[in-house]
C-alpha cells in the first residue's frame, strides 16, 4: 500500500469516527444535563488495580456495549411482536443483559451507563427502551471512541 493511499484511508477512518463521536455527543448531552466525562480515579482506588488495567476493561466493556446493542434490538424486536399479538411481555433475557452490563458499568463507575441501565432494568415503554438503548451506544461511543469504532466495523463485516 503506497503512503498516500494510507494516508487517505486514514483520514477517512478519522472523520468517520469523528461524526461518531460528533453524533454520540449529541445524544448525550439531550438527555443529560451535564456534560459527563469519565474518571478512573475512583475504579483504580475501589477495585485495587491500577489505571492502564481499568482502561483495557473500559476498552472491553464499551466493545461488549456495541456487541449487547445488537442483542438488545433483538429483544426489543421480540417484545415488540409479543406486544402486537397482545401476548404477556416476556422481559426476562432482555433485563438478563442489561443485569450483566449494569455489573460491569457500576464495577467500573461508568455512571453514565449506570444511570441508563438502571433505568432500562425497570422501564416497560418499548419506545422509550428503543431511545435508552440509542444513548447507551452513545455513552459507549463517546467513552472510547476508537474502541466502539473497531466493534461496529467487525459487525457489519
Amino acid at each position: 500500500m503506497e503512503l498516500g493511499e494510507f494516508k487517505e484511508r486514514r483520514e477517512l477512518r478519522n472523520s468517520e469516527i469523528r461524526a461518531l463521536v460528533d453524533e454520540a455527543q449529541a445524544k448525550c448531552n439531550e438527555f443529560f444535563k451535564e456534560q459527563y466525562r469519565y474518571d478512573d480515579t475512583e475504579a483504580v482506588e475501589e477495585l485495587g488495580i491500577d489505571s492502564e488495567l481499568v482502561q483495557q476493561l473500559v476498552e472491553e466493556y464499551v466493545k461488549q456495549i456495541v456487541k449487547s446493542t445488537t442483542l438488545f434490538k433483538k429483544y426489543l424486536e421480540t417484545l415488540k411482536e409479543q406486544n402486537s399479538k397482545k401476548d404477556l411481555l416476556d422481559f426476562t433475557p432482555f433485563r438478563e443483559l442489561v443485569h450483566k452490563n449494569l455489573g460491569v458499568a457500576r464495577n467500573l463507575r461508568i455512571k453514565d451507563s449506570e444511570q441508563i441501565l438502571k433505568e432500562l432494568m425497570t422501564y416497560e415503554s418499548l419506545d422509550e427502551i428503543e431511545v435508552y438503548l440509542s444513548i447507551l451506544e452513545a455513552c459507549a461511543i463517546k467513552l472510547k471512541p476508537l474502541s466502539a469504532y473497531k466493534a461496529l466495523q467487525e459487525q457489519e463485516s
